[in-house]
This record gives C-alpha cells, sequence and structure tokens, in this order.
C-alpha cells in the first residue's frame, strides 16, 4: 500500500529536479507514476494533469516577486497569440489520448519523453535579445508553436514548459524570466481546456479515487520545486540537464517496452 511519505517524498524529488531547471517536473512525474505506481497511461495522465494543474496555479504568483504579474499582463499580445493554437491543440491532443489503446498511448508518451530530453538539452537556456519572426510569420508561427504545444501538453499532462520557454525566448524575443512567467499563464487555460475534455471520458473517475494520492504528490512537488529553486545557483546546468535528458531517455526505453 502506497504511504503519503512515499507519495510526498516522490514528488519532492521530482519537485527538486523541476525547481533546478525552472519547471515544475510534470516531465519526470509521468514516468514515476507509470513505472513506480503502476498507473495505466491515460489515468496516470490525468493525475499528472492534475498535480501539473496545481502547481502552475501556485509557481505564478510566487514568481511575482521576479517578474511582476502587470509585467505579464502587459505581454497579452503574445499570450493570447500562443494560446490561439495551444486551446485547440490541448482540446484536440486529450481527445486523442482517449481513443489511443494503452499500448499505443505508452508508445506515443515514450517518443514525446525523447522529445523533451532534447528540448532540455538544446533549447533551455536559449536567450534571444530579438524576435526570429515579424508581423504576420511571427502569429502564423506562434499559433502554430501554440497549438503543437497544446497537443503535447495534454497527451503528457504536463504544463508544456520545457517548450514553451523556448519557443517564446526564440520567436518572440523575451527575456527568459519573462518567457518563464509567460509560459505559467498560457499554460493554466491550456490545461483547464484539456483538462475539460478529459472529464468527459470514464478514466476521469481515477481522480476520485485517488484524491489524498494527488493532494499529497502535488503538495510535495510544490515543496520540492521551491526548495530546487533555492539551489539553483549550486547545480551547473550543462552537467545537471545531461543528466536528467539521460533520466528521461532511459524512462522513455521503459515506456516504450511497457505492456
Amino acid at each position: 500500500m502506497r504511504t503519503n511519505f512515499l507519495v510526498f517524498g516522490t514528488g519532492a524529488i521530482i519537485g527538486v529536479f523541476g525547481g533546478l531547471i525552472g519547471l515544475g517536473g510534470a516531465e519526470f512525474r509521468l514516468p514515476v507514476l507509470l513505472g513506480v505506481f503502476k498507473f495505466r497511461a491515460l489515468e496516470a495522465v490525468i493525475l499528472n494533469k492534475t498535480m501539473s494543474l496545481i502547481v502552475v496555479v501556485t509557481a505564478l504568483p510566487f514568481r511575482a516577486a521576479t517578474v511582476p504579474l502587470s509585467t505579464v499582463a502587459a505581454s497579452w499580445p503574445i499570450i493570447l497569440n500562443v494560446l490561439a493554437g495551444s486551446l485547440i491543440g490541448a482540446w484536440l491532443g486529450a481527445g486523442w489520448a482517449t481513443q489511443l489503446g494503452s499500448r499505443s498511448h505508452y508508445r506515443v508518451i515514450a517518443i514525446l519523453l525523447l522529445l523533451i530530453a532534447a528540448a532540455l538539452l538544446f533549447g533551455h537556456g536559449v536567450h534571444a535579445s530579438t524576435a526570429l519572426f515579424t508581423g504576420d510569420a511571427q502569429i502564423a508561427f506562434g499559433v502554430a508553436s501554440g497549438f503543437v504545444i497544446g497537443v503535447v501538453a495534454s497527451i503528457m499532462g504536463v504544463a508544456g514548459g520545457e517548450l514553451l520557454i523556448p519557443t517564446l525566448a526564440l520567436v518572440f524575443g523575451t527575456d527568459v524570466k519573462l518567457a518563464g512567467s509567460l509560459s505559467l499563464a498560457i499554460s493554466l487555460p491550456t490545461m483547464i481546456v484539456g483538462f475539460a475534455r478529459y472529464s468527459r471520458d470514464d478514466s476521469f473517475a481515477v481522480l476520485s479515487a485517488n484524491r489524498t494520492f494527488v493532494i499529497t504528490m502535488a503538495t510535495g512537488s510544490m515543496v520540492g520545486t521551491f526548495i530546487g529553486g533555492r539551489f539553483l545557483g549550486f547545480a551547473q546546468d550543462h552537467v545537471l540537464l545531461s543528466v536528467l535528458a539521460a533520466i528521461l531517455v532511459i524512462s522513455a526505453w521503459k515506456v516504450w517496452q511497457h505492456d
């Protein structure tokens, strides 16, 4: 039987990893839900999305001391641009996930874990002083990027920050700290839309059956994220990201082989 201590501790460790690289840790939580706690693919995704939503809701005000909410609000054109694609992608992605067979869902998750590992290695820490695109091209790339990220976020139950942050930095030329807060502002409605779509599926009942599990692990994740953020300056990015990417690659291999 899963003890609250094990669930909280696991969430905290995952949160520390996420905090060290400026994410909520959902990409590391999903393989644990599948491998350690033995949830089925769709159940793990729904649980992961719920906990990601809780972490995102609390993270935005936590960051307000560094990036004021007024600054985030002033970037509303960027938020709306990406949301135009991510909301549609989140709804469709959640619908596709509910229709996938378990084996297919495991393999899709494995492939996406590999893509996120690549994003961590090559996209994290991206800085762009000027936007790569302007005008209509920027709007088009913003919508298209948002759509893809919305689909990925729904299928995996993640907030999508590991993809949103480099996208915002490159496509719109935003400062990386602002990009982190903007990603949370975009993730929140995107996740709610995916959440609403999942609520129409029978697998959504996994939440009521595991309410204490969700609250305990989400709390551990928030504590761990806070601790990880405090030690951010002590970790060398290239070493940390290489280790975490390797963890995701190993997780992807195990998920791919999941029966």
